[in-house]
C-alpha cells in the first residue's frame, strides 16, 4: 500500500485555513482518495486537552517559550495517534496548521528564539515534513475582521493579541514559504472561497498529481 500524503494549510487568524482544509478533503473524495482532517493544536485526544489551555484565557496568559512548548508537546500526540497512523494506511493527511504555525506564532511573532523552536520540533517528530503546504495569506486587518464577524462577536486568545503581532506572524509565514520554496506555497486568501478553493486544486495538482492518479 502505498504511503499517504500530508498537506498543511497556515496563515493568519480568518484566512479560512477550516474552510478549505474541508473543500479539499471533499475534493480527494471525488477522487477517491481518503483523506483524513485534522487539526493543531489538537488532533488527538490528549492534543485537544493542551488545545483547551492555548486558545482559552488571556493573551498574555504564557511566556512565548512555555506556549510553544505546549504546542510541541501537542503536536507529539498529533502525530503519533493520528498522522503517522493515517500516512500508514494510506490516507492522505489534511491538517488545519501544524509546525510553520508554532515558528511563525511564538517565534517571529512572539519573539521565541526561532533556533531553539526548530530543535524541539526535531526532538519530536525528526526529519517529518508536509508533502505540500498551503500559506493563505491575507492582509492583517482583512483577516482580524473576517475572525471577529466568524467567532459571533466574540475572540479567542490569539485574536486579541496585538495588531503589531500579527503583522509580525505575517512576515514569518511569508519567510518561512520563501525559504522553503518546494515545499511552500502562498496562496491570495482574500479571494473568495471558491476561488481560493479552486487554487488550493491547482497548487494540489502541481505538486503532488502523480500520486493523485496513484
Amino acid at each position: 500500500m502505498a504511503r499517504g500524503r500530508f498537506i498543511t494549510f497556515e496563515g493568519g487568524e480568518g484566512a479560512g485555513k477550516s474552510t478549505q482544509v474541508r473543500r479539499l478533503v471533499e475534493t480527494l473524495a471525488r477522487r477517491g482518495i481518503e483523506a483524513v482532517a485534522t487539526r493543531e493544536p489538537g488532533g488527538a485526544p490528549g492534543a485537544e486537552l493542551i488545545r483547551k489551555l492555548l486558545v482559552d484565557g488571556p493573551a498574555s496568559r504564557w511566556e512565548p517559550l512555555t506556549e510553544a512548548l505546549l504546542h510541541i508537546a501537542a503536536r507529539r500526540e498529533h502525530v503519533v495517534c493520528t498522522v503517522w497512523p493515517a500516512l500508514e494506511r494510506g490516507q492522505w493527511v489534511i491538517s488545519d496548521r501544524f509546525a510553520d504555525s508554532t515558528m511563525a506564532y511564538q517565534g517571529y511573532g512572539q519573539g521565541a528564539d526561532r533556533a531553539t523552536l526548530a530543535a524541539l520540533h526535531r526532538l519530536v517528530v525528526g526529519e517529518f515534513v508536509p508533502d505540500l503546504t498551503l500559506v493563505l495569506d491575507l492582509p492583517v486587518a482583512l483577516g482580524l475582521a473576517r475572525a471577529g464577524e466568524r467567532d459571533a462577536g466574540g475572540s479567542g486568545r490569539y485574536e486579541r493579541m496585538d495588531v503589531a503581532m500579527h503583522r509580525r506572524l505575517r512576515e514569518g509565514f511569508l519567510a518561512i514559504a520563501r525559504s522553503e520554496p518546494g515545499r511552500c506555497v502562498v496562496l491570495d486568501a482574500s479571494l473568495g472561497p471558491d476561488d481560493v478553493a479552486a487554487a488550493v486544486e491547482r497548487a494540489v495538482r502541481q505538486h503532488l498529481g502523480a500520486a493523485l492518479h496513484g
